[in-house]
């Protein structure tokens, strides 16, 4: 492993790299907030994958995919006068200060002019330096401690998000934003008193959901099902399951059996297409065995 100090040359380089790219390279010339955006978030979901597969050497490559775009983005900030990297990085670490108030930070530097740290080395706002001096929270011993007041130390913050829940990106795709819209919830204490209760309401809008297929009203369906979807995420939050590394784990899963139809149909001569569905059901159980 790196040093501290040629951890800081090797982003030092980046820097160097990405600006002379800016002045030189016409494609990167010619890039925009707007025109960078698809390839960043393509970059984001490439390292998704990355995560999921828990593949080391590309993880390392994908962050480094990703790592480019923050540079170029704040490169861009900086064009126009408004931030560059050192205020995304300063400002980030003054936010992780501030939210971790159960840790120690005396001795070390706040950079935003507003801030201070306090005698309890907690990092507040100047003109709440009195109020907070005696305002000082025992050590979360847990992962789940910390969490149970992250809500309320984001709240706190003047320029953060004006509700609990506009923290929740609108882009997010629906499975993952439900998801994140029900933890932020729970965290100031909106949830089940037990996890368990859960099944009755998931039990409840299947009931809803299979009334309205009956009945082939297709907008009431499509509501229900959304609440469907909705209570079983929540399900799989309860249980500490997350819903969208799971459904993808069904996906490749799902992807790899279907695949071994296909194979299999071309080593008979076939088209995929031209197979029966016992014949298709068949192959599907050998791959189940396969795989396994």
């Amino acid at each position: 492993m790196h040093t501290k100090e040629e951890k800081l040359k090797a982003f030092a380089r980046l820097l160097d790299v990405q600006e002379r790219l800016r002045k030189e390279c016409p494609w990167d010339k010619k890039q925009t907030n707007e025109s960078l955006r698809p390839n960043t978030i393509e970059e984001a979901f490439e390292l998704a994958d990355a995560l999921l597969k828990d593949d080391s050497k590309n993880i390392c490559k994908e962050l480094g995919d990703v790592m480019e775009h923050v540079v170029f983005f704040s490169m861009l900030g900086q064009e126009k006068k408004e931030f560059d990297v050192a205020d995304v990085c300063n400002a980030q670490s003054d936010k992780l200060m501030f939210r971790h108030d159960f840790i120690d930070w005396t001795g070390w530097e706040v950079t935003r002019q507003d801030m201070v740290v306090n005698t309890n080395g907690q990092v507040v706002y100047k003109d709440e330096l009195n109020k907070q001096a005696n305002n000082h929270q025992a050590a979360p011993d847990t992962a789940t401690q910390v969490e149970s007041t992250w809500e309320q130390r984001k709240q706190r913050e003047r320029d953060g998000n004006t509700s609990v829940l506009s923290g929740v990106p609108d882009s997010l795709p629906s499975l993952i934003k439900a998801y994140r819209i029900q933890d932020k919830a729970r965290n100031v204490g909106f949830d089940w008193e037990e996890k368990e209760q859960v099944w009755d309401k998931v039990y409840e809008e299947l009931d809803e959901l299979k009334a309205e297929l009956k009945k082939g009203d297709k907008e009431h369906s499509a509501e229900e099902f959304g609440d469907f979807m909705f209570s079983l995420i929540n399900a799989a939050r309860l249980y500490h399951i997350n819903p969208d590394n799971a459904l993808e784990h069904t996906n490749q899963k799902f992807i790899k059996r279907f695949n071994y139809i296909e194979e299999k149909a071309r080593e008979k001569g076939v088209n995929i297409k031209d197979l029966t569905l016992e014949e298709m059901d068949k192959f599907w159980e050998e791959a189940k065995q396969t795989n396994k």
